[in-house]
């Protein structure tokens, strides 16, 4: 099912129409097929989402793995999914990072990791979503390699990490269940107990031993924020008309201080996973934090912050913060309940003044008090400050120069001695739904300007290319039972065209047939109308019934109320994709004949389109072939929306063969269309020849699965399929794939007459 081997100058001359595109071939400097076969979709899609700058790293990037000596693999999968990436974590920032990695791999004995990492990092990017989320998967991955690659003697490394790759193809599926800190903690769980253990090292990190999946449960807890983000976009835009982006960072790498939220010129920064808390769901904490900031960005303004001591800064935030909360709870009262829940209410007597630093301890009651009417607390100090905040507040929103006046005498009437202790009370003193106020202070120092909040954010333009870009699908994995992700690239384009008129004169060889078939598809053509009689109600009276009980009345007999009738159209609610094999075996000559199965399936799917066009179904017809999982193409022949007409004709005058069967990718991108017709029934016709089938699959196995998979995702979608295959030998591997809803045709030459007469035993 493969074709004979074109040079890569031809492949070069017939994709490379556009001036832009060719000079990008030849910055790569490439000789691979099969990147020449796939660089203009790929390289369009780039120059249609990136600057001139990203686009020339992006194309040294591509020209550098070209260069590894791996083959075109790594080159590829960067290639595809570089501007996936780039368009999860808003940026190419995090290029460098990435091929610094890709140096690391190359120059260790797991050079063979690089292409797996590549690709699979725009999976594990859309759930990070952040430059620096993602720069710690990079660590945690880099530290897998180095601690579990062989050494002689302790010296030279020399065997290869015997998980890691396993790491990769399984880093989406660890991704969707854990935060950044729950993952390292699982790797390093692995390393710990399995470094000296080869075997059982891969079992652990293919997620098929006990320990591993006991481990990965003991790590999944709290909400993630990949899993709530949509909510949390619109939370934003429905109750505080505000879009900002959303970006998670990580809490698993900062040992000496935990990060906390924060917003700046990209975004809004929340961790990546948040735990329930004192009867608090994750999503509410997210909710409080995204509330609290956005309270600042709508209410505080910057002050300059060089006249101010560390301590009296700090005062200045802690008065400010309440602020905030108390406009928010008067926007939103149910606020209140969730900000309560989360400010830690801390213990009047805990702090000695004699040997520790109590000011944070005396904020954070003020702090509590002045949200909390109940706080029970009876500090003098503490309770004239909360009437004067109470005061200020009453009658307006007061704003941050007031209420700094505010902080800057309540530390001038309460600080001490002891506030200058190295050491300081911090128990209850966290508010952990508050961000760290950064945005609240201005230094007007040379070189420490804050600009983050005095500047618009700018978005470069990008030159717009034409083309359409691949579609990623996931491909079945049947040792691992688990989807490898974005594995396939479909490019899909409409099929090239004939002359109509060869397929008029295929019509005309098969006359006699074709007036068998407009018979029997006019007996299946919708009605107008059908009568529905013995209806109580109904549109109109049925005289015939209204006699007879009429008379029964006249009779003494109770008569039959159901008098009238209505009507209803009757109609067939049915859209049907039609899914040709275009790959080579498909030239071979039928036994006995002097014809193609190429030319045989011609004529079936004409007869066919036509027949269906008189019935009036929704048709489209599509052809698939490919050559490797990087370069399947798709290939749209009849739309739905099209009538059989001379364009139709012409694309299916102009039908070739070449290449190979991966039935599973374009099952899936099938799909795509047909799940969105409005339709009571929805059937997927496979026209194939043989079993599925790649270059670059060894194990035969692999794509009979994943085609099995994806025949039950149909199943789930509602779409019902069904194989017509032209292989006397289909019953091997057919009924893995379809069950029994497939139909093997022995004699080809009778496929024009037999595919009509399916289709009308599947639709009626």
């Amino acid at each position: 099912m493969i074709t004979g081997i074109r040079t890569v100058a031809d492949a070069r001359k017939q994709a490379m129409h556009d001036p832009r595109i060719q000079a990008c071939w030849l910055e790569v400097d490439c000789g691979f097929q099969p990147v020449a076969d796939v660089f203009e979709e790929c390289v369009s899609e780039a120059l249609n989402a990136f600057s001139s700058t990203q686009m020339h790293d992006y194309l040294e990037a591509a020209r550098f793995l070209g260069k590894l000596g791996r083959g075109p693999e790594p080159m590829l999968a960067f290639l595809e999914e570089w501007p996936s990436v780039v368009a999860s974590i808003g940026g190419c920032e995090i290029l460098p990072q990435v091929m610094a990695f890709v140096k690391v791999l190359q120059r260790s004995p797991n050079s063979k990791a690089i292409a797996p990492m590549l690709q699979t990092l725009a999976a594990v990017s859309r759930r990070l979503q952040s430059p620096g989320q993602l720069q710690f998967y990079l660590d945690i991955a880099q530290d897998l390699m180095t601690r579990t690659s062989g050494s002689i003697h302790g010296h030279h490394t020399t065997f290869p990490s015997p998980g890691l790759m396993d790491f990769f193809a399984q880093a989406p599926f660890l991704t969707r269940l854990l935060s950044m800190a729950g993952l390292k903690n699982w790797v390093d769980y692995g390393i710990r107990n399995y470094a000296n253990h080869p075997e059982r090292q891969v079992d652990y990190f293919k997620l098929q031993s006990a320990d591993s999946r006991a481990v990965l449960q003991r790590e999944r807890h709290g909400t993630l924020f990949a899993d709530v983000e949509r909510k949390l976009d619109l939370y934003l835009r429905a109750l505080w008309r505000d879009s900002d982006l959303l970006v998670p960072y990580s809490t698993a790498f900062d040992e000496l201080r935990q990060p906390v939220p924060y917003y700046d010129k990209l975004g809004l920064r929340v961790p990546d996973v948040f735990d329930d808390s004192n009867g608090v769901s994750g999503l509410d904490r997210y909710r409080a934090v995204l509330a609290h900031m956005i309270g600042h960005r709508r209410w505080s303004k910057p002050l300059i912050a060089d006249n101010w001591s560390p301590f009296q800064r700090m005062a200045v935030e802690f008065f400010e913060d309440c602020r905030i909360d108390t406009l928010l709870i008067r926007a939103y009262p149910g606020l209140q309940r969730i900000f309560l829940a989360l400010h830690p209410r801390p213990v009047e007597t805990d702090c000695d003044p004699q040997t520790t630093s109590c000011l944070r301890h005396r904020l954070a009651m003020l702090s509590r008090a002045l949200i909390d009417p109940e706080h029970g607390y009876t500090n003098p100090d503490l309770l004239e400050f909360v009437r004067r905040y109470r005061d200020l507040l009453a009658e307006s929103e007061a704003n941050t120069a007031a209420i700094a006046e505010l902080a800057l005498a309540y530390v001038a009437r309460t600080r001490r001695q002891s506030d200058q202790f190295a050491k300081v009370h911090f128990k209850d003193t966290v508010i952990g739904y508050r961000d760290d106020n950064r945005q609240m202070w201005q230094f007007i120092e040379e070189g420490d300007e804050e600009e983050a909040f005095d500047e618009k954010r700018r978005l470069e333009p990008a030159d717009s290319a034409p083309g359409l870009p691949p579609r990623h699908y996931p491909e079945w994995d049947y040792n691992s039972q688990t989807y490898r992700p974005d594995w396939v690239s479909v490019y899909e384009s409409l099929h090239p065209s004939g002359a109509a008129a060869d397929i008029d004169s295929l019509l005309a060889k098969h006359s006699a047939l074709a007036k068998r078939l407009k018979r029997l598809f006019d007996l299946l053509k919708p009605q107008d109308k059908v009568r529905l009689r013995h209806q109580e109600d109904g549109s109109e009276l049925d005289l015939d019934i209204a006699i007879r009980s009429l008379i029964d009345f006249r009779c003494g007999v109770t008569p039959d109320p159901r008098i009238n009738m209505s009507h209803r159209t009757d109609g067939r609610d049915i859209a049907v994709m039609l899914l040709l094999d275009l790959s080579e075996s498909l030239n071979q000559k039928v036994a006995g004949s002097s014809q193609t199965i190429l030319q045989l399936s011609q004529e079936a799917v004409s007869l066919l389109s036509w027949a269906v066009d008189r019935l009036g179904d929704p048709l489209a017809v599509a052809g698939f072939r490919s050559n490797t999982r990087h370069d399947v193409r798709y290939q749209h022949i009849k739309g739905y929306s099209e009538p059989w007409g001379d364009a139709v004709k012409a694309r299916l005058a102009a039908l070739d063969a070449g290449y190979s069967t991966r039935i599973g990718a374009a099952v899936r991108h099938a799909a795509h269309y047909l799940e969105n017709q409005k339709a009571d029934k929805k059937l997927m016709l496979v026209l194939t020849d043989g079993e599925p089938a790649d270059v670059d699959a060894h194990d035969p196995r692999t794509l009979i699965e994943d085609a099995r998979q994806a025949v039950k995702e149909l199943d789930a979608k509602g779409i019902y399929s069904h194989c017509i295959s032209l292989d006397p030998h289909a019953d091997d591997y057919v009924t893995q794939i379809f069950g029994k809803r497939f139909t093997v045709i022995d004699n080809v030459q009778r496929l024009p007459e037999r595919l009509p007469q399916l289709f009308l035993a599947l639709t009626k």
